[in-house]
């Protein structure tokens, strides 16, 4: 099954012929074609493809395709889209199609964030609900106990309320990892501060099926096609 392009309802619609629920219902009825097969719902179309309605083709709409860019951010640069703010993301990486930050990675903390031109990734991504991982490696002031790690681990409170549970894994005398599936304002630092821990360095590692591994700190590479395949397969029963 094609991952990219744009859905058959939402392509139809763009055309002007319908609305998405009623394409769905032409779908239904097998009366749209894409190219020499009979369309299904969960079909996808890019420009290079022909779609057939009651043997009408369709005017071809410009289609968007789906990128998601994986950047390794240095400290001192805002995940914002105000241009006016000198240190924001935007004008950092200075990508020739608009692009939105998908969450947040603090302006003092560095490591992996997506950008991508297609904001129905944004929610589905991020909502804690949806139980997407986010891994960071911490560095704090002094030794880190095992009541650390159970505390860390369990939850504690932060902005009114308690954080979710989460994995966390020491990794030396001041390091560990955490794996959470929420996002919360400054969260790692608060629950550190809590616990009367200083955050020193924190580094975003990984999120969902992306690591960071050999982006260097400032640049950015494209999700391949076998990685935004396996990204949508990842969402497709997120709510947006």
């Amino acid at each position: 099954m094609q991952t990219n392009g744009i859905q058959i309802n939402k392509y139809i619609s763009s055309t002007g012929y319908c609305s998405r629920r009623e394409a769905e219902k032409l779908i239904e009825q097998a009366r749209v074609m894409i190219n020499d097969n009979v369309a299904l719902l969960t079909d996808r179309v890019t420009e290079r493809d022909t779609v057939i309605v009651d043997f009408e083709v369709l005017k071809k709409a410009k289609v968007q395709q789906d990128i998601i860019l994986a950047f390794n951010k240095p400290t001192g640069i805002t995940t914002t889209t105000d241009l006016h703010d000198k240190t924001n993301i935007i004008s950092f990486i200075n990508y020739p199609k608009r692009i939105v930050p998908i969450g947040r990675l603090d302006k003092d903390s560095d490591g992996l964030i997506f950008l991508t031109n297609n904001g129905d990734y944004v929610n589905k991504i991020l909502r804690a609900g949806n139980q997407h991982e986010k891994e960071y490696i911490v560095t704090v002031n002094k030794s880190i106990t095992p009541e650390f790690i159970q505390n860390m681990s369990n939850g504690v409170p932060v902005l009114g309320k308690m954080t979710l549970k989460c994995k966390v894994r020491k990794l030396g005398s001041k390091k560990f990892s955490i794996i959470l599936v929420q996002g919360m304002n400054r969260q790692i630092r608060r629950m550190c501060d809590y616990l009367g821990y200083d955050v020193m360095s924190l580094t975003r590692v990984r999120i969902m099926n992306i690591q960071l591994d050999a982006i260097k700190l400032g640049k950015y590479r494209l999700l391949n096609e076998q990685e935004m395949k396996k990204l949508n397969e990842m969402i497709k029963n997120s709510v947006g």
